[in-house]
């Protein structure tokens, strides 16, 4: 009774870690049938206009990496409510921006949530079923939630901005914040996260800065051009950053990304994205 009891919780759990996910794809496509609306409401250019998604994009790619060391650090589950509630209070910024700084900023801040809750879901999903054949049915149920959110984005910001206004593309994400964070906090165990541990600040920072200038220079290599001094120049301190990033990683004690990984042929253990529960398959490789 009680595995079984046990096993429709984590079921349960897996359920609302995808919504927590959906919410996050949604964001990215249910904006963009709300861009017209917001351009008349708040006065956007036709160039400045493509920073509501660009915000967005910048934090979302920069911090992926950041945010799931972080998550091994300090615990997932921790992380995963931090990121709700970031992305939920940003979400209520922008559905209350009453200017155009004011609703590029809460993108960004909304992109900063969204990317540590997508880089801990995945470790949440892994410790919750660390046995392959729920596993591959988890992954399975999040790859779909995945891939169908980014149509029901569509569909839902054209009803939601004819019915109600492009604001409430944004609001209606309060509720299924809060309710995420609620369920989690009774469904998903905490995880204590690595002992000891000390984030790698240097790596960190030169992966983060990497990752945002090149996202920078892809998003916005249309308007200055793909063969411009610019984007050209971005894209090589891109590279020279991500260099640096390999080259602290190969020499620091505690890496953000230990490099053994790359090889073990088979990957690391069920930990996945995290080293927390098998500090020494990411040592050294089997």
């Amino acid at each position: 009774m009680t595995e079984s009891h046990e096993n429709r919780k984590r079921w349960w759990a897996l359920l609302v870690l995808c919504l927590g996910v959906l919410m996050i794809v949604l964001d990215t496509t249910i904006v963009n049938v709300a861009l017209p609306s917001i351009r008349t409401d708040l006065g956007f250019s036709e160039t400045s206009l493509v920073w509501v998604i660009n915000a967005y994009m910048l934090t979302f790619g920069g911090f992926l990496l950041l945010g799931g060391r972080l998550g091994d650090l300090y615990g997932h589950r921790k992380l995963f409510l931090a990121g709700i509630v970031l992305f939920t209070l940003a979400s209520l910024a922008c559905g209350l921006a009453q200017s155009q700084a004011m609703l590029v900023a809460a993108r960004a801040v909304q992109g900063l949530g969204g990317a540590v809750v997508s880089a801990v879901a995945l470790s949440l999903i892994m410790n919750l079923f660390p046995e392959p054949a729920g596993r591959t049915r988890a992954m399975g149920v999040y790859g779909f939630v995945c891939a169908a959110g980014g149509s029901i984005g569509v569909l839902l910001g054209g009803l939601l901005t004819d019915s109600l206004g492009w604001h409430w593309i944004f609001l209606v994400n309060l509720p299924i914040g809060i309710a995420v964070l609620a369920l989690c906090l009774m469904l998903i165990p905490a995880h204590r996260g690595q002992a000891g541990q000390r984030l790698d600040v240097g790596g960190a920072f030169t992966v983060t800065t990497s990752l945002m200038l090149a996202v920078y220079a892809v998003v916005n290599g249309n308007q200055a051009g793909w063969g411009s001094a610019q984007t050209l120049g971005l894209l090589a301190v891109s590279v020279i950053l991500l260099a640096l990033f390999l080259l602290i990683e190969s020499r620091v004690q505690s890496p953000l990304m230990p490099l053994s990984l790359f090889r073990l042929r088979n990957g690391p253990g069920p930990p996945a994205w995290g080293c927390s529960s098998a500090p020494a398959a990411c040592r050294a490789p089997k």
